[in-house]
């Protein structure tokens, strides 16, 4: 099976959380449409093909979902919600919404080329290079949060749009904030250890061996 998470290189394919609020700062100084593209393949996971499939309607208000189209699937028209937050949701309803066009008017009229050109440019430009510098690299960053954050697999699965829940669970395979937490315990302590060994007096049997042994 596709490994998610690495390359064939073991190169990381997933954006941090660090690099997402770079990325999304940087997407903050662009112009307001590329801003709320980069947020909702942040916040959703979605592929960039969904996100540009996305039409005003698939913004919902009242529930704070963004409606997606599933596009892997073998038949057309199967959608799963994705919760949204509230800001991003007005946001979108705001920068979006135009006079001369209707709710089931798309979002972004970019092709897909220009949309993945845009996201790659603003990675580029706060310095993110390899294979996580894509738009793909939201998705897979998501997939790793969300895990990490402590949300079921199943609702993982279901907000990703995975058929099979062990393509969701190869996410489980990145290193995350919880486990670089309890290895860093783990060095201090060593350190500690360390410290306090070449602090402590002799011992009675370091101090016996030297009057045996002057």
């Amino acid at each position: 099976m596709l490994n998610l998470v690495f390359g064939g290189d073991g190169q990381r394919k997933y954006l941090t959380h660090e690099e997402r609020t770079a990325i999304l700062a940087r997407a903050a100084q662009e112009s307001p449409t590329v801003y709320t593209f980069c947020m909702v393949l942040a916040v959703t996971g979605c592929r960039i093909s969904e996100a540009l499939a996305l039409t005003l309607k698939s913004v919902d208000r009242s529930s704070q979902c963004i409606i997606i189209e599933s596009l892997k699937k073998r038949r057309k028209g199967i959608y799963r919600a994705v919760p949204a937050p509230q800001e991003l949701v007005k946001l979108i309803h705001k920068v979006h919404r135009r006079d001369d066009a209707g709710d089931d008017s798309l979002l972004w009229t970019w092709s897909r080329m220009t949309a993945w050109r845009k996201v790659t440019a603003i990675m580029h430009a706060v310095g993110i290079s390899g294979l996580q510098a894509t738009a793909k690299g939201f998705r897979h960053g998501f997939g790793v949060s969300a895990i990490h954050s402590g949300v079921p697999l199943n609702m993982v699965q279901k907000w990703m749009g995975h058929t099979d829940i062990s393509t969701t669970a190869i996410y489980t395979g990145a290193v995350g904030r919880e486990e670089r937490e309890i290895a860093s315990r783990m060095w201090n302590e060593g350190s500690s250890q360390r410290r306090r060994a070449r602090k402590s007096p002799p011992t009675l049997s370091s101090r016996s061996y030297e009057a045996l042994h002057p």
